[in-house]
This record gives structure tokens, sequence and C-alpha cells, in this order.
């Protein structure tokens, strides 16, 4: 808010008409023109100097001074100048303001461990994929996580239903059924504790709270991964999510690790990609734009 500054100016004095008085009284025409004439110029002066001040007055609210308002004049030296009045505008009511939504965070919150107790998705889908049996699937989040369970879920469905993902291959199908169904493997995210935790009794893998993991019964997926994606990997968030449920699907499905099978190429999916690329090109699927399986050397 700027403020406003304001300005006052001194009035300028007049010079006064004094009348002499001599010691001898002597009545003269032209002694009283000289005295009349005197009145009238002191009067006119008085006038011009009440002017003046008019104009030099500021409105402290705005700093902007008031129109110029010029007094009658009149030869009356008894007549009394009335100021021009002002009319003090009417204050406006401003409405209260609407309450706005709360905002949603930009980031999820991913903490170092978690309470190890889960929520499950309470969502299911139809079959994807051509294969007879499909595999049944069922997502859980960690109590207390950023994430909705059924979001998630939604999330893996679309990825496995994906053109170029494992349904790709005729053989595969799979299904997202609802906590409390019978299910064939549990899809967990979990914060990188918990995700140690898990992982280490699975399977005895040291994941160093950075990794995901697949376990007898299912896959984990480390939250940090989940939030954040690699480094190594240059796209959006939802891709990298991709490759972390392709990889650890992979593993379910039987495939083991491979590595870059020439510089230039796209990386397997069966490749840790966050270990490094070696020449590779980041990729989240099993499958190229070609319908072409992405493989390359087996890691010993």
């Amino acid at each position: 808010m700027h403020s406003a500054r304001q300005r006052e100016y001194a009035p300028t004095t007049g010079s006064a008409v004094a009348s002499h008085r001599g010691g001898r009284h002597r009545a003269s025409r032209r002694r009283g023109r000289k005295y009349l004439g005197g009145t009238l110029v002191a009067a006119g002066l008085l006038g011009s100097g009440a002017l003046f001040l008019d104009q030099g007055r500021s409105d402290p609210s705005s700093g902007a001074p008031h129109p110029r308002s010029v007094p009658p004049v009149t030869p009356t030296p008894a007549s009394t100048t009335t100021p021009a009045s002002t009319t003090t505008p009417a204050p406006t009511t401003t409405p209260a303001p609407t309450p706005s939504p709360t905002p949603t965070p930009s980031e999820i919150d991913v903490p170092s461990t978690g309470v190890g107790t889960f929520v499950p998705a309470q969502a299911g889908g139809a079959k994807v994929g051509q294969g007879p049996r499909p595999l049944r699937y069922v997502v859980k989040v960690e109590t207390g996580l950023d994430i909705s369970p059924t979001q998630a879920a939604d999330e893996i469905a679309d990825i496995l239903a994906a053109p170029r993902g494992w349904t790709h291959n005729p053989a595969y199908s799979f299904q997202l059924v609802s906590a409390g169904q019978p299910h064939d493997l549990t899809v967990t995210i979990a914060t990188p504790g918990t995700a140690d935790a898990l992982c280490w009794a699975g399977i005895q893998q040291d994941t160093g709270g950075e990794y995901n993991c697949e376990v007898p019964g299912g896959v984990v997926v480390n939250l940090k991964r989940w939030v954040k994606g690699s480094p190594t990997f240059d796209g959006p968030i939802h891709d990298y999510r991709a490759l972390i449920i392709n990889h650890e699907m992979g593993h379910f499905l039987g495939y083991t690790h491979r590595t870059c099978a020439g510089p230039g190429q796209l990386a397997p999916v069966m490749m840790q990609q966050i270990k490094g690329l070696h020449g590779c090109i980041a990729n989240a699927w099993p499958y190229d734009e070609n319908d072409h399986f992405v493989t390359g050397p087996r890691v010993p």
C-alpha cells in the first residue's frame, strides 16, 4: 500500500494598510477618498489570502487537493466567507471472504518408517490378458501414509493391463480383487523401514531403505521409490511406477535379472535400472513398440 504525501502551503502575508494620524484634524474630501480606497484594498488582500489557503489543503485519505472554491467578493467589509462543504463518502462494506478449500498436498510425505500395519484396498476389476488362469492380487498400503489404497490399486491395475505389459504374452492374465477375497499375491506399499523388514523376513535381502523386492506371496514396493522415482529414470512418475510393478511382477512370473544388451538399446524391464543403465535407455515395459520382448544378457 502506497502512502499519500500531504503538502501544506503557508499563506502569504499581505502588506498592512496603515492610516496616519497627524496632530491636526482637517476635514478634507481628498483624505476621505484615500481612507475609503485603503479600506477596499485591505479587504481585497484578505480575500486573496483565504483563496490561497483553500487551494493548499489536502485530503489525508488520498493526498489529492480539493477542487478550487472561490468565495464571493462583496464590497461590504462585514460579510463572511462560508467554506465549501465537503461530503463524507458513505463507508463501503467489504463482504466476508469465502473460505477456500483445504489445499491438496503437492508432495506425498515419505516417513522413514511406519507402524507396520496395513490398509487393504476395497477395489476389484475384471480379468485382463488372455491367460486361462489369472493371477489374482490385492493391494494394501501401510497405515498413516498420504496414499489412497484404492487409487494405488487402480493405478497398478492400469499398469498390468497396458498393451506393452506382461499381458502382451498370451500366457498371462491378472485380476485385481478386493481384500478378503481369495488371491494369489499381495502388492504392499510400505515405508522404507517397513519395506526393509518385509524384504529381510521374506528373502533375507538387505534393501537398504532404497529398493523394492519380491517375496513369497507378494511384492513389496518401497514408498520412497513409488513417490520419488529414480535418478536414473528420466520420465513421468507413473512410468517409473510401471517399471517397479513390471519388474517385481516379472520376478513373480519366474524371470531373473538381465543387463543392458548394448549402448542405445532399451533397458530390459528385468534390469536393475536404478543401479545404472550401462549405456541403455531407461524403459518401463517388457515389450517395445514393435511388440518385441526387451531382454539382455543374464546377470550371473
